[in-house]
């Protein structure tokens, strides 16, 4: 398995619009976060986790052949408004499995109704097959664990692939979400910021939730501008890092 992390940044992007502050005009390319997504790479096959805005400049940038599969945490803009550019891929593929819970399905369903009101009109729209998730599944010979966070007051899904596991966008993980957590290689956790958020974990919170997890390897990812990537990693637990644009993992190794 390898995990490549397409975007790390939270829904403003990094840099921001209209901010000149040191993280937003930094030369140092790990700064420069696009919206939160990772590729999943298994056996020849790529599982997308979210389509977010800048979705095709990912795509673009790192040029996979094939999108086999599209899971989604939660219908935010900021994690699913990139859907429309995933037209190319099944323009050649056909039609792509996506996999969300019931409540962002019926988002999506409504965000994107034409997709599913006019399906068939030549290349015009994706043509993907919405799977509601209702428990652990199968993407492309992977099982695949949904692991229930909150996301404020919402509860919305991470994904768990074997030794890996990815919790973006989340402040609080509930005690029967933990036993799903237990001896990860690597776990991918939502950091937001040094201060507190009401929908999102702090840096500090985020330590605190990996040091429970207890994961051999713990990226950070869904960074504001507030933290400077040299700066910050130099300043975490061992084992503990800030994710990046273009990182490449692969747990067990």
């Amino acid at each position: 398995m390898e995990i490549l992390f397409l975007g790390s940044g939270t829904s403003h992007g990094v840099p921001m619009i209209h901010c000149d502050c040191d993280v937003c005009t930094s030369a140092d390319p790990r700064n420069r976060r696009t919206r939160a997504s990772i590729l999943v790479r298994i056996d020849g096959s790529n599982i997308l986790v979210d389509t977010p805005p800048d979705f095709r400049e990912q795509m673009l940038r790192h040029r996979p052949e094939t999108i086999d599969a599209i899971l989604f945490t939660h219908a935010h803009a900021d994690h699913i408004f990139g859907l429309d550019d995933v037209r190319v891929f099944s323009d050649r593929q056909g039609h792509i499995p996506c996999y969300a819970s019931p409540a962002a399905a019926r988002t999506i369903r409504r965000a994107f109704e034409y997709i599913f009101t006019f399906p068939d009109i030549g290349g015009g729209v994706p043509r993907i097959e919405l799977h509601e998730i209702d428990g652990p599944f199968q993407v492309c010979g992977q099982r695949v664990v949904p692991v229930p966070i909150l996301h404020g007051k919402a509860e919305i899904l991470g994904f768990r692939f074997g030794a890996f596991a990815y919790l973006t966008d989340c402040s609080g993980i509930p005690e029967r979400s933990m036993e799903l957590l237990r001896d990860l290689d690597v776990l991918v956790l939502d950091a937001l910021r040094p201060r507190p958020h009401p929908t999102h974990f702090s840096l500090s919170e985020a330590i605190e939730a990996a040091g429970r997890i207890k994961a051999r390897r713990t990226l950070f990812t869904h960074i504001t501008h507030n933290l400077d990537h040299e700066q910050t990693n130099a300043s975490l637990p061992a084992g503990m890092q800030l994710a990046h644009d273009g990182l490449v993992l692969r747990p067990g190794e």
